[in-house]
Parts: structure tokens; sequence; C-alpha cells
């Protein structure tokens, strides 16, 4: 009778590995030898880019701060592409790579892997639906966010994705895509067209037109009525049984604030008519305007955002408020000879419209694009300076002769502690509670921590709560305790001496090695630890180490 009562949990251990060998196996989407190679013609489109930093920085009589070590690279590329510090497994391979170019190859490795696409989605997703859930039953933001991830995956072309999330039609479900049109939903109002307008001209052409929904932008050149005329592409959105369609009966109407009637309409864009086409529904016609080769807006928008996704900061902040491109023949208001508050100085956006160019001479290539800036001067310079004139310092702050420090986003420091707590690699090959894990503590540390919304590339300063989560919080602790399959408790084990010791805390922490002036200190203390009380000083080193200034920054 003992086995009858031993069955049910058998079955149950043997569902549990089935469902973890198969949850375990290779997913499509992980780099090898021969999917992460670099791009093919890289040099000539980064020697572009080096070639524009070195006039500027001569320009402005700046000498540009030293370049930094790989191991630092490394961790500012894992950091941006994946929301997270290299494993050490991952570090210890990449030492092992003593072939040239390496660097360019480990880029193009994380790029053809599942995590960058997952971590980009989500980077990219924010300024295309935000990051409110919505209405669960019919706007479906994971969808979204899955669909777009498989497209960059994929690497489908950049314009291909906006002009399906502008046109697309059908269920939210069947056709995640739509879910950016969803994301505008109310129950009680139906598709809010002015919001619409107002987060597709943000998203995909970096402008801030907003303000003219109401009245005529007090501090730009937009107008009332090209909003309305941008707005009313959106006005036979209609939600039926089937999802999302274009009804060509409706009429798009505004009323007017002082007489309070109603007028109808019709689409029109505010500059660059001959960009949009005459067939079509209007959403189609609005996404075909929008990805015209013509409007350099659209790639300039995402090469800024872009670039502040892996600087930590854009080139012109706010990332998405950028001016008109300097020499564009609607860049100038009504006034013949003015110029607007927000317009460029000449020459001052060059590097926008430099790899705008090269991102639509590639066929709008993503990967392409992330591959030139991180292979350019600026990312691969220190971020610290023997200049001691902070004027000076701002000025090459300014113009990226030194490289910023940022702090690291919420999802960036659950990111790096979760791998920080495991000597192997924490990806979509893991174990599956291992993976589980991971979701779960990601959400509640950056609900607690705070999450920093769809404008994650402003500039803000640390909070005492926030530093007292990392000094107190239980996620921490768990993280640092000394158990047999902890990173903590592994390495209190494996490491042969205390210099070992030393080394492989530094670098599952920080990704570099301890200076000699700290390992000056800290051995000295090692050495006079029981060797029964290892663990424990391995669980106080993570945590000092955790609450470090410099675990808390990309530098």
């Amino acid at each position: 009778m003992r086995w009858k009562l031993l069955l049910p949990g058998v079955v149950l251990l043997a569902v549990i590995w089935l469902v973890s060998f198969v949850t375990n196996q290779p997913l499509r989407g992980v780099a090898t030898e021969e999917t992460a190679r670099p791009t093919a013609d890289l040099d000539e489109s980064i020697q572009k880019v080096n070639t524009f930093f070195s006039q500027r920085w001569a320009g402005e009589d700046l000498q540009p701060a030293k370049k930094v070590d790989e191991l630092s690279v490394l961790r500012r590329i894992t950091l941006s592409l994946m929301g997270t510090v290299p494993s050490l497994e991952e570090i210890r391979a990449f030492e092992q790579d003593s072939g040239t170019d390496r660097l360019q190859r480990w880029t193009a490795r994380f790029l053809h892997d599942r995590r960058y696409a997952e971590y980009f989605a989500e980077r990219l997703g924010r300024s295309f639906v935000g990051v409110e859930g919505g209405q669960f039953i019919v706007y479906r933001r994971d969808r979204f966010l899955n669909w777009l991830s498989e497209q960059l995956e994929v690497n489908r072309p950049y314009p291909e994705l906006v002009r399906e999330m502008i046109a697309g039609d059908g269920l939210w479900t069947d056709e995640p895509e739509v879910n950016f049109l969803m994301a505008s939903y109310d129950d009680g109002e139906g598709f809010n067209n002015n919001k619409l307008a107002g987060r597709a001209v943000r998203a995909f052409l970096g402008q801030r037109i907003d303000c003219a929904q109401c009245h005529d932008h007090p501090f730009d050149h937009w107008k009332q009525n090209e909003f309305a005329g941008i707005a009313a592409h959106f006005g036979q959105l209609k939600l039926s049984p089937v999802g999302v369609r274009e009804d060509r009966d409706l009429k798009f109407e505004v009323e007017d604030r002082n007489t309070l009637e109603k007028k109808v309409v019709e689409p029109a864009v505010p500059f660059g008519e001959k960009w949009e086409p005459t067939d079509g529904t209007r959403r189609e016609r609005l996404a075909a305007w929008i990805t015209h080769p013509e409007n350099r807006r659209l790639e300039r928008a995402i090469v800024n955002r872009v670039w502040g996704l892996l600087f930590g900061r854009s080139w012109i902040e706010p990332v998405d408020d950028l001016p008109d491109p300097p020499g564009d023949e609607f860049a100038s208001p009504n006034v013949e000879g003015a110029k607007h508050p927000k317009a460029m100085k000449p020459g001052e956006s060059d590097l926008l419209d430099l790899l705008g160019a090269d991102f639509r001479e590639h066929g709008y290539d993503l990967r392409r694009l992330i591959e030139v800036i991180v292979a350019s001067k600026p990312f691969l310079l220190e971020s610290k300076s023997e200049v001691d004139d902070s004027q000076r310092l701002d000025r090459m702050r300014q113009h990226f002769a030194i490289f910023p420090l940022t702090r690291l986003r919420p999802e960036q420091m659950i990111g790096s502690l979760l791998q920080a707590s495991s000597l192997t690699t924490i990806d979509q090959n893991s174990h599956l509670i291992s993976r589980i894990i991971k979701l779960t503590r990601s959400n509640d540390f950056i609900k607690e921590y705070g999450d920093l919304g769809e404008n994650e590339l402003d500039d803000r300063a640390g909070t005492i709560p926030q530093a007292l989560l990392r000094m107190n919080g239980n996620l921490i602790s768990d993280t640092i305790e000394s158990g047999p399959l902890s990173a903590v408790g592994r390495i209190a084990q494996m490491a042969p001496n205390n210099d070992k010791f030393l080394e492989l805390c530094y670098l599952v922490c920080l990704t570099r090695r301890p200076t000699a002036a700290e390992a000056e200190v800290m051995l000295p203390i090692l050495n006079g630890v029981p060797k029964n009380r290892r663990g424990v000083a391995a669980e106080d080193l993570y945590w000092i180490l955790f609450n470090s200034p410099e675990f808390a920054w990309n530098h």
C-alpha cells in the first residue's frame, strides 16, 4: 500500500522534470558561432562616427577621456542590451577569447540572444504603448511586447514595425501589433484619437505636438489645426466583433472651444504632403507618411532613443522632443528668417543625421545601428577624467568626450543583483525555476524600488527609500545568503585562497578585479576569518559591493 501513497508524488516529480526538460531546451534566438557575427560593412560607418567626434572635440578644444578597459565595455554592453551585468561564465569566456575585434563579435552575439529581444522590446514598448496594463479584455500589453520582441529577434526593418502598429487591423490577441491602437481605447469613450496622434508623433518622429491639441503650441511652430489633421487619420477607427477595423462612414469632428460647435476635420499632415499617398485607408496613408524615406524625423527619433538606451543619456534631451532637422524645408515657422525656440544651430545635430542616413541606407537595421554606436569612440571612453575644471568637465559630458555616468534603472539594478547571485548565465536556457524566480523577484523589486515609467531616460536622483531597500531589503538578504547553490556559497567553497576569493567576488559583482589598494585593505581582514566562517565573510563582502556607488551606476 505504501507505493500507492508515494505514487502521486512520483508522478508530480516526473511532470516537473518533463516540463523543466522541455523548457530548458535551446530556444529560437540563441546565438551561435554562425549567427553571432558582426555585420560585414561596419568599419566605414564606425569611422564616419569617429571622425565626427574627433572634429567636434577638436573644434571645442576638448581632449577626450582615455580608452576604458574591455571588461568595463562588456559590462556596458550587457547592461544596455539585456539589463544585467555579465555572468562569471560570460566573463571567463570573454577573457579566453583572444581573437581580434572580440568586442564587436560579442556585441553581435548578444544581439542574437533572446534576452536582447525581450529587453529592448520592453524599452521601446514604453514609448509605443506606455507602461499601464489597461483594460485586459480589450488590450494585451504582454501580447504586444511578445510580438515586438519577435520582430526584434528576426531583425525586421524598423519602418515595417511602425506601419503595422499604425495601420494594423484585427483582434489584439491574434494581431498583437494592434495593441498600439488598443492602448488608447476606453470602454466609455472609444478610441482616443488625440492620444494616438500625440503618441504616434512623439514615439515615431520624436517630437511633442501634444500641446497643439487644444491651442497653437506656445513654444513651437505646431498649430492646432495641424494636430487635428493628424488625429483625423485615426478618426475612422472602430472596434467590432472581429477586432480593430476601419469604418469609412465615420466622420472626425472637433469642437470649437469658443463656439462649442463641432466641425468635420479631414486628414492632413503638417509638412511633406507629397509623402502621403492618396490611396489606402487613413491610417495606411499616415503610416506611409511617417515612414517615408524623406521624412528624416523617423530615423532621427529612433537613433536618438537607441543612443539614449546605450549610453543612459540621449544625444538630444528630452529623447522625444527633438528639433526639426537642420536645413529641413519645414523647419522654420511662417515668419521669414525666424527660427522656433528648439531649432538647432548649424551642425549641432549632425550626429543624428549621420547615423540616421546610415540606418536608412542599410535597410533600417536596428542591430547594425547598435553595432555602430557600441564600436564608436564615445562608447569606449572612460567615465572619469583627470580634468579638475568643472566647467570643462561639463563640456566634455555635453559632447560625449567622456562616457556619461548614469544611474542604473530599476530593471538594470534587479537584473544585476539576480545575475550576481549566480555564477552561470541566467537566460532562456536556465532552469525553469530560476527563470520563474527571476521574473517574480524582478516584478516585486521594481514595484517597490519605483518604476520610472515611459520617461525612463529622464535624469532622476536616487532616493533614501531606494538606498534602504538595497541595504535592508529581503531580496538583498536572500541574494547574498551563502548556500550550496548560490554564487556566494560556491565562491566561499571553491576559491583556493583569499586572493582568488576576493577576485571572484569583484568579478561577479562589479565585472572587474580589485585594485591593489582594495586588496591591501581587504586581504588582511579575510586572512583573519576562520575557514568555517568564510560563507559569512562572503555575504558581508557581497553586501558591501552591492551597496557601493559603483554597483548602482553605469560607468
